[in-house]
């Protein structure tokens, strides 16, 4: 619905409308009504709304409905929720400026786009490219890549990243760094060239057209630039909020460099060419950074380009003096001529004074015209700069120029930039009616003319005989003419013309209805611009300057053209800048003009994009107010217009937009079929029947060679009739499921009633059988109560009596106990008594025994006290002493002697062995002495010997060492096969090559030993540098490398290699050499090529990745179509009706097998292998997740499932090869999350909070990505809200992950040779009569 407010709204059709009535019942998005009414000429029906699936399409050309509300709103959908900025329309790339720094421009993107069709990743400046530098390579013809738009839609980043991608693709084969170079300019280009406007900070005041030079294997060799129409006009006048280039900023910020000091800068308020705009300064930006910069690229172009900084004073210095010594020219002269002119007769020539106004017009043009040659001149160093004498085989040209423009007021420069976009869009239209016509002859369609707008009357009216130039160019001859004179002889000559008007109100403005827009340009200043107009006298001036810089750039100014467009006739390439002003010549003949010279200029930039394949990108400015991630729809459909693209989509909905290949339309559309149709085995024929079932009408579709084309609003028909059939599916499944629901419930009810009657009369049967047990019952208890009664009476007696007789027996026996216990206790007293009077009396007779005991012992030992004493005084007692200490000395001495002992032993055997070594070092010095003398003996032999026995000497010693290389060179895979000798024995060349090395060894030959290693050494890089492709080879020698080194580490004598070696083993240790050097050399040589093992193989597997992981039907009938876009169905690789460029997970599976069977072939240790596998699974998980963050076509639930199925396929596998701790599977945790992602519920906030938990190897670009991607392909899915994903968002900012989207192709895990020792015998080791080694012997 049209909005004054939104200008299109979406609404949805609550009630069934019939032709004729006035009033369509409508509900908004917002669920309130709407009664909108019908007229047959003021509001005519509202357009139709694409399917829900079509949604955020990601080209506009597969939207079925094709017109202004569908395209704008698939744009801002595409824009604003997933924040995708480009939007494929057919062949035309649309980039919206979100005005913020997208993380999508890294190297990684560039190698994830870098070898891909067009239209298998989302849309992108870098495929693109790669389209255009494919085609080159392919069709060997060259490309161009034109980007347009308005100021400020980011049209010079566009072709700086396009060329970034040039030389990162294409970088030069040897060490000149032309892309650098290449990349280099645009900085110069920018700060020379750029200027900041009210729309845009940033805005190029020229246009620019860069041809990329590649050679025969597509490298970068050069490069060389085009500039069309640069404002001169911004050098001394500067609009309100806007400034002058940036380079006279730079230099100002810049002006405390030490060799700036001779230039007089101050700030940029001091000059008024600088502050005329006032707001001088942009936000975010730093001069002086910038220029630090600008001479960077300045100094990797060339040094000499610097000096041009002197020039920049005649605009900026207002001092006279100032400008004149810069310049080197004469003060007076500059006086007097910038206020005299000089006026020259046929007889006399007079000097005439200038009025201010004229002086000031003269001053400025003055001005304008040094900056223009400055900006030739340094537009021309850097083409050579980037000139090469390498011939040129192909170029892909960037062309960076202005979009439409109109603005309140439009003058000269709006009418050459409108002027030049007319002529680009009929050169887009052609090609794209020639591209649409292509496309049905290829597939065999009726050709039926499109009716497209063809833009040739109003380029007439411009560029024609008499036209609006000519007239311009006429009356700049008329020595009086005005603006005005000419604008009436507009109004006299093209008033019949269809696209010219002149105003109502004004009569010094005319009217052009471009294709775009009428606009309506004012004539003051036409004149004098197309003139510019700088005086003879002042060139002069410049001509004689004291410096040659400036004396030079101004000698040619007097020819045709500009002094780029002779060198260009020497060179291959057109390295001319047409729009070059030049000032009146001395001979008076009038100089082309500035109108006539771009005329010029853009005939030859037509000639060159007519011969090279142009491919579009057209840049939209989303909001004038620069902010990020806002649409203003009616800022966007202007452009739209502007550029073309809804023209492109008028174009395509004339004829057949939507396209499907047969096999995907069976695929999607199946559901319509018959069952007998599925069993016919030609899809063509079951479509074909289908479709003349479905669509009446034949004109609505046509039947091609591989593809079946649609009107505009068939297939929106067709997802109509596909959406009933599963309505009508529901509807039939629910009624089926109600019955059945209803049908157990009554049998569940009839069971019921049947048990309830069953447990009833089962009740009353009980309650009667219960009534029988009760008077049974009642008359056996009346039987046991009588005789309980009676019983109870008979044992109440018997009770008593038998009490009576109880108690009176105890009363016997009581009495007779009682008199037993008085004399118990009368014999016990007794016992005790006598016990104390016997112990009483022991105890007297023991006390009187221990004392008279006590009183002898004292007696004793007084005496003994006494003799003691007597004894101690004597000299015997001395004697004892003495005996006992003279018995310890002489055990301390005995000890003492032991010690002696063992340390004169210790010193003795530490001597013996000095000496020995001492006596092994004499040994091996006389060995030397003897080698040394014998070399010398050998030498003056030789000298002494005639030249033949020389020769035959030398003869001898040259058959020794070819020997050596002979066994390298037969032990080389030119002589030696891998399967051939891996079928022996794995690792064969590396045991011949240790044995060798052993015998070496043992006859102490060190120069043979050197040999042998280095020339196997050597011989291995050689094979592998020839055989740097071949995977088996590669293989082969990386066993038999890490083989050796195993070899020489096992038989090295060192013993921690020899803890598992048997003893005939260490027999066969090396005795002599110490080869830990070459050890080294060999564990080196074994990364690299582990490292070529992994290019090779991750080579190989490249294209089969994406295929296999999402492409390919694993689950068959599983995968959702879409309808395809231009770019799908005219990829730049035509594929044939089969399909042969596809590969299955099987496929993939089986070279994986393949790469492990190789390997366990060639005797590659298990762990090696299993980090080869492990880096393979590496590759896989970061080119099938870098797709899936590109794609949005694969993000969808289906595409989860099979690669779910896809990646437990490949665990499968990884447990069958045993191989399943090598850590494979933890690599392949990316993707499994992200299969994840797409599986799970996308709506609550326990959603989110799942989702934050399960995917911890995602990062939140990634996942938010994904979010972002996420296409329903039937409509029983959701779309992912925004406001989800801003949830999203919001949770997993505490994460500290790295800002990486994607994932890094070309990391590789650090490899780890681990010692492994073999267990085979040397001496059991059988050399194969083919290997033809029968010059070695067994020794």
């Amino acid at each position: 619905l049209s909005s004054k407010e939104l200008f299109e709204r979406a609404a949805e059709i609550v009630k069934d409308y019939k032709e004729g009535e006035p009033i369509l019942h409508l509900k908004l998005e917002d669920e309130s009504p709407l009664e909108y009414r019908i007229g047959p000429k003021d509001n005519p029906l509202p357009f139709l709304r694409n399917p829900d699936i079509l949604v955020g399409e990601n080209d506009l050309t597969a939207l079925s409905y094709l017109h202004e509300p569908a395209v704008l709103h698939n744009l801002k959908v595409r824009f604003l929720e997933p924040n995708h900025i480009y939007t494929y329309c057919g062949i035309v790339l649309v980039a919206i400026n979100p005005y913020d720094q997208l993380q999508i421009y890294g190297e990684e993107v560039i190698n994830a786009y870098s070898g891909q069709n067009m239209g298998d990743m989302d849309p992108h400046i870098f495929a693109v490219a790669e389209e255009a530098y494919k085609q080159m390579a392919r069709d060997e013809r060259n490309q161009s890549i034109i980007v347009s738009g308005e100021s400020g839609a980011g049209k010079t980043v566009s072709a700086k990243y396009a060329m970034r991608f040039f030389a990162t693709v294409g970088g030069s084969a040897n060490d000149t760094n032309v892309e650098e170079k290449v990349l280099a300019s645009s900085p110069i280009m920018e700060a020379i060239g750029n200027a900041k406007t009210t729309r845009n900070d940033n805005s190029s005041r020229f246009g620019k057209y860069i041809q990329i030079g590649f050679d025969r294997r597509y490298h970068i060799i050069g490069a060389n630039m085009r500039t069309y129409l640069l404002e001169k006009s911004r050098v001394v006048f500067q609009a309100e909020d806007e400034r002058n280039y940036h380079i006279f900023y730079q230099l100002c910020a810049s002006a405390s460099f030490p060799e700036f000091k001779d230039l007089a800068l101050t700030s940029v308020e001091d000059f008024i060419f600088t502050s005329q705009g006032e707001n001088i300064f942009i936000e975010g930006v730093n001069d002086a950074e910038d220029f630090k910069k600008t001479r960077e690229a300045f100094t990797l172009l060339g040094k000499g380009l610097t000096a041009w900084v002197h020039s920049k004073m005649v605009t900026n210095d207002p001092h006279l003096t100032h400008f004149c010594r810069l310049l080197g020219v004469e003060l007076e002269q500059m006086e007097h001529w910038l206020c005299h002119r000089k006026l020259v007769t046929t007889s006399e020539t007079y000097v005439k004074n200038m009025s201010r106004k004229q002086a000031s017009n003269a001053r400025d043009a003055l001005a304008k015209h040094i900056y223009a040659h400055m900006f030739d001149w340094i537009v021309e160093h850097v083409n050579k700069s980037l000139h090469t004498s390498s011939k040129q085989h192909s170029f892909i040209g960037v062309l960076d120029i202005y979009g439409f423009e109109t603005f309140e007021i439009n003058s000269f420069e709006q009418f050459c930039i409108n002027y030049a976009n007319e002529k680009l869009q009929q050169q887009f239209n052609q090609h794209v009616f020639k591209l649409e016509q292509e496309e049905y002859m290829k597939e065999q369609i009726p050709w039926t003319l499109i009716d497209f707008y063809d833009n040739q009357p109003c380029i007439d009216l411009i560029e024609a005989k008499l036209g609006i130039l000519d007239l311009l160019d006429e009356e700049c001859k008329v020595p009086k003419g005005t603006d005005q004179n000419w604008c009436q002889k507009l109004y006299d000559r093209l008033s019949s013309s269809i696209h010219f008007q002149k105003p109502r109100m004004s009569n010094i403005s005319f009217i052009i209805i471009h294709f775009a827009d009428k606009v309506e340009y004012q004539c003051d200043g036409f004149l004098e611009k197309n003139r510019d107009t700088v005086y003879e006298e002042h060139i002069n001036i410049l001509k004689a300057s004291k410096f040659q810089l400036v004396a030079d750039l101004f000698q040619d100014t007097n020819k045709d053209g500009s002094s780029s467009t002779s060198s260009s006739s020497k060179s291959s390439r057109i390295n001319v800048r047409s729009a070059k002003p030049t000032p009146k010549v001395p001979n008076k003949e009038h100089r082309k003009t500035v109108g006539h010279q771009f005329r010029s200029s853009l005939q030859l930039l037509m000639e060159t994009l007519n011969a090279t394949t142009p491919h579009y990108v057209r840049c939209i400015k989303p909001n004038d107010e620069k902010e990020a991630f806002s649409f203003d729809s009616r800022r966007a459909v202007q452009q739209l217009r502007a550029c073309g693209v809804l023209e492109t989509i008028r174009i395509s909905a004339a004829g057949y937009p939507s396209r499907w290949t047969y096999p995907d339309f069976f695929n999607r559309y199946r559901v319509l079929m018959k069952k007998s149709d599925m069993t016919v085995g030609d899809k063509k024929l079951v479509c074909r029947n289908l479709l003349e079932t479905l669509v009446k009408d034949p004109d609505k579709f046509q039947f091609g060679k591989t593809k079946i084309f649609f009107r505009a609003g068939q297939v929106a028909y067709l997802e109509k009739l596909r959406a009933d059939k599963f309505r009508s599916a529901c509807i039939k499944i629910q009624k089926t499921v109600r019955r059945w629901l209803q049908m157990v419930r009554y049998q569940k009810m009839r069971k019921s009633a049947i048990t309830l009657q069953r447990f009833g009369r089962g009740y009353m049967a009980r309650r009667y059988a219960e009534r029988l047990r009760l008077n049974r019952a009642a008359v056996i208890c009346q039987k046991q109560y009588r005789m309980v009664r009676e019983r109870r009476d008979y044992l109440r007696v018997r009770q008593a009596v038998v009490t009576i007789q109880a108690f009176t027996r105890g009363m016997f026996t009581r009495r007779i106990f009682q008199e037993f216990l008085l004399h118990h206790k009368a014999m016990i007293i007794q016992k005790h008594v006598r016990g104390w009077l016997t112990r009483r009396k022991f105890k007297r007779a023991r006390n009187a025994a221990i004392t008279i005991q006590c009183a002898y012992r004292r007696m004793r030992a007084k005496r003994e006290l006494k003799q003691l004493k007597i004894e101690a005084r004597s000299a015997q007692h001395l004697k004892k002493l003495n005996t006992g200490m003279e018995n310890k000395i002489v055990q301390l001495q005995r000890k003492m002697d032991d010690q002696v002992q063992l340390l004169e032993a210790q010193l003795q055997s530490q001597a013996r062995k000095h000496e020995d070594e001492l006596e092994a070092f004499r040994t091996q010095i006389e060995l030397l002495k003897d080698d040394i003398e014998k070399k010398q003996e050998m030498l003056n032999h030789t000298m002494s010997l005639s030249p033949e026995a020389q020769v035959e000497y030398s003869v001898q010693q040259e058959i020794t060492r070819l020997t050596n290389d002979n066994l390298v060179r037969t032990l080389q895979p030119g002589y030696m096969k891998p399967h051939a000798v891996s079928a022996t024995v794995p690792c064969l060349p590396a045991y011949i090559l240790f044995m060798c090395i052993r015998h070496a060894d043992y006859i102490n030959d060190d120069q043979k030993v050197h040999s042998l290693l280095t020339s196997t050494i050597n011989a291995i890089k050689k094979v592998l540098k020839k055989n740097n492709d071949d995977f088996e080879m590669t293989s082969f020698w990386l066993a038999n490398t890490s083989r050796l080194l195993h070899c020489l580490k096992q038989y090295s004598g060192d013993e921690a290699f020899m803890t598992q070696n048997t003893a005939k083993q260490n027999e066969h240790c090396l005795k002599n050499f110490d080869l830990a050097e070459y050890r080294q050399v060999l564990s080196d040589l074994s990364i690299q090529i582990y490292q070529q093992l992994i290019k090779v193989a991750e080579h190989v597997m490249q294209p089969m990745i994406v295929s296999a992981m999402l492409e390919s039907e694993s689950i068959p009938s599983l995968a959702g179509v879409k309808p395809m876009g231009y770019r799908n169905r005219s990829s730049s690789m035509d594929k044939d009706e089969e399909g042969p460029g596809s590969y299955t997970l099987e496929a993939l599976i089986r070279q994986l097998g393949q790469f492990h069977g190789v390997m366990g072939e060639h005797g590659l240790d298990p762990e090696i292998a299993g980090q080869v596998v492990r880096q393979l699974f590496y590759s896989i998980n970061a080119v099938t997740l870098n797709n899936l963050l590109l794609r949005k076509d694969v993000c969808s639930w289906s595409t989860g499932m099979q690669l779910r199925y896809n990646i437990s396929q490949m665990e499968e596998w990884l447990r069958g090869k045993n191989l399943h701790q090598s850590g494979a599977v933890v690599n392949m945790e990316p993707v499994i999350q992200a299969a994840q992602l797409l599986q799970v519920k996308k709506k609550t906030s326990q959603d989110a909070e799942a989702i934050c938990s399960q995917c911890t190897a995602l990062t939140m670009l990634q996942i938010v990505k994904i979010l972002n991607l996420y296409t329903p392909l039937n409509e029983f899915e959701e779309r992912v809200t925004v406001s989800f994903i801003r949830n999203i968002q919001n949770r997993l900012q505490e994460r500290n992950d790295v800002p990486m989207l994607l994932v890094d192709t070309k990391h590789t895990f650090p490899v780890l040779f681990p010692y492994t020792p073999s267990a085979l015998s040397l001496e059991t080791l059988h050399i194969p009569a083919n290997l033809s080694l029968h010059f070695l012997t067994r020794v």
